[in-house]
């Protein structure tokens, strides 16, 4: 399990980041503090996989504390989940090593996103001793799934990446009803996700006669 801590100010959105965080699977909240002075205080006593980590804090704020946990050495990834959308902010985050930068306010599917393409990435690296181009251009630095450029009307990227991760971990045909479930979005929204992926050659459909009811679309993420 990926051990996780939240380091938010604001109790009502570290409540709302622990809710979206325990519906996806793999990851097991360790703790949740208020400021970076707490977050130092409490690594020195519990392990800790990755933080979801705000920079707007009192005492120590998030840039002071990522910066003391790579100083520190410390082998912790970090997720920004923050109002800060200033280029400097966001310039400094990557380059102390930030697997994600989440603005406030986000949909649950971005952060659904980021956590699942975060757990493939390590369950990749913790599997692998030795990694080829295709797989870190595609499951670690997350490239080719998706088509670059401008989206169809009605498509939202942070959605349909949402939607692909969870087409990824299934390990046979699924239907719309069960990944709708999964990420939480409307049924009617999510087939046409899956249309726009069976058309971007990224999903295959096949459409399954029942000895009883109406046919149904079965997906499957076709592998690159």
């Amino acid at each position: 399990m990926i051990k996780v801590l939240i380091v938010e100010d604001d109790p009502m959105v570290a409540e709302l980041n622990k809710h979206y965080l325990d519906q996806v699977e793999g990851f097991v909240l360790v703790g949740m503090v208020s400021n970076g002075a707490e977050a130092l205080e409490f690594l020195k006593l519990n392990e800790v996989t990755l933080i979801l980590l705000d920079i707007f804090m009192p005492i120590v704020d998030g840039m002071e504390l990522l910066q003391s946990i790579r100083s520190l050495g410390h082998n912790i990834d970090i997720i920004m989940i923050t109002a800060a959308r200033n280029s400097a902010s966001i310039q400094n985050s990557l380059r102390q090593g930030v697997v994600d930068y989440l603005i406030k306010p986000f949909q649950f599917e971005r952060l659904y996103a980021a956590l699942i393409a975060y757990r493939d990435r390590i369950q990749l690296i913790q599997d692998s001793t030795v990694l080829n181009q295709n797989e870190i251009d595609r499951r670690i630095l997350s490239k080719g799934d998706l088509p670059v450029g401008d989206l169809p009307k009605g498509i939202e990227r942070e959605t349909l990446n949402a939607i692909l991760e969870q087409a990824k971990q299934y390990s046979k045909p699924f239907t719309t009803e069960e990944l709708a479930k999964c990420v939480g979005v409307s049924r009617v929204s999510v087939r046409k996700y899956l249309t726009f992926l069976k058309e971007t050659g990224t999903l295959q459909a096949r459409l399954i006669y029942r000895a009883v009811g109406r046919p149904v679309t079965m997906f499957c993420y076709i592998k690159q």
